[in-house]
This record gives C-alpha cells, structure tokens and sequence, in this order.
C-alpha cells in the first residue's frame, strides 16, 4: 500500500510503502476486543471491599428474646437481612488484571493498523521533533493533519520533547512504535505515524509474524 509523505508544513514530499503483513491483514475483530477489555481489566484498580456479619462491629447478644414478640427471630444485630449488617457476597479486593498469549496481542495491533489503513485513517509525516519542548510550536504542525478528534501520534521511539509539548493538547495522545495500546488505536480516529515509525512498526511485527517468534 502506498501513502504520502508529508512535510511539517502539510506538503507532499515522497511516497511510501506500508507493509502489507502489518497493514494490509484481515481485520479479525475478535483479538481487536480481547486486546481492548485485556488493557481495561489491567487499568482496573480492584479496591472495592465490604464487610461480611462477622467483620461488621457490633454485639452478639441476641437483640430481643426469641419468642413473644410477634417479631422476626433475630440472633444478632449483624445479619445481613437488617440496616448495618454485613453484605452476603460482597466485593473484597482483588486483582482483575490477566495476560494474552504475545501473538494474540500482536495479531491485534496488527488488525487495527490494517484496519486504519482501510479507512484512510493513517497519515505519514516526516520524522521532526519539538526541541523547545512548548505546547504552541507543537500545534503549529499538528494543524496541518489534526482536526478536532482523537488523535494518535506513533512515534520512531521516546522523545520526552515531543510528549512534553503534546500533553496540554487535548484528545492527542502519544504511542512508541513497540508499545502500541490496543484501545488508544482502535478509539483513535487519526493516526498520525512518523516515517522511522513506519520502518520500525514493520521490523518490529513482520519479522516475528514470519518466523513464528514473539515480539
């Protein structure tokens, strides 16, 4: 598949070729929404907790006698039946965080740049930095290729200028070639890859898918 290189100021500078074992796959819906509830249940902070009738404090007197009252038999003020009991069944913390199989994970990246790829929804740019590190030079770029919508940026590795700069832009978020987010990309309505990007996302993928490896 071939797409336009463009320039900082939104000009056509060459072309080039996505590779089609990364962005021309079958989209396989299926690993796209294992992945995604995958990086949710990790991001799930599991502190939710309530006390059982034998955590509850309180007496374990027997509030009134058994019999006479024409009222419930109670044995205690902690059943879970009265107003401050304890809860039958109720959550106790937990870790909800699981692993998928490496290949799953990679299938499912790979599927959601393909599918990018079918939408038109992939823009490649040259590769550039913002060595002053400010929000406003950092926007004077990305006006020529972001419009007001999610947005992913996909960078040749970790450039702390650049995510600096980005991080009071809204619905703009930053990924490392090798540390893509399911979510981040399926929700994102642009990607904008940077051209080292692209090599890189190749080397990174195909190579393993080839050779049967895991990235």
């Amino acid at each position: 598949m071939e797409k336009h290189v463009y320039a900082i100021d939104g000009k056509e500078l060459r072309t080039i070729t996505l590779d089609d074992r990364v962005f021309g796959l079958p989209v396989n819906e299926d690993v796209i929404y294992y992945a995604i509830n995958n990086e949710l249940a990790n991001k799930r902070v599991g502190t939710a907790c309530t006390k059982t009738r034998s955590e509850v404090h309180g007496s374990n007197a027997k509030p009134y006698k058994q019999k006479g009252t024409g009222r419930a038999r109670r044995g205690d003020k902690k059943s879970p039946l009265l107003v401050g009991g304890g809860v039958v069944f109720g959550p106790k913390p937990r870790d909800y965080s699981y692993s998928l199989p490496k290949k799953m994970k990679r299938l499912a990246m790979m599927s959601i740049l393909s599918l990018k790829a079918q939408d038109d929804r992939i823009t490649v740019v040259e590769d550039f930095t913002v060595e002053s590190g400010k929000t406003k030079d950092l926007v004077k770029i990305l006006d020529h290729f972001m419009k007001d919508e999610r947005t992913v940026l996909i960078t040749g590795g970790d450039d702390s200028l650049l995510k600096r700069a980005g991080r009071n832009i809204p619905r703009l978020s930053f990924l490392a070639y090798n540390r893509l987010r399911a979510h981040d990309l399926f929700y994102g309505r642009r990607l904008i890859i940077l051209e080292s990007a692209v090599k890189n996302l190749s080397g990174f993928y195909a190579p393993a898918e080839a050779e049967g490896g895991e990235a």
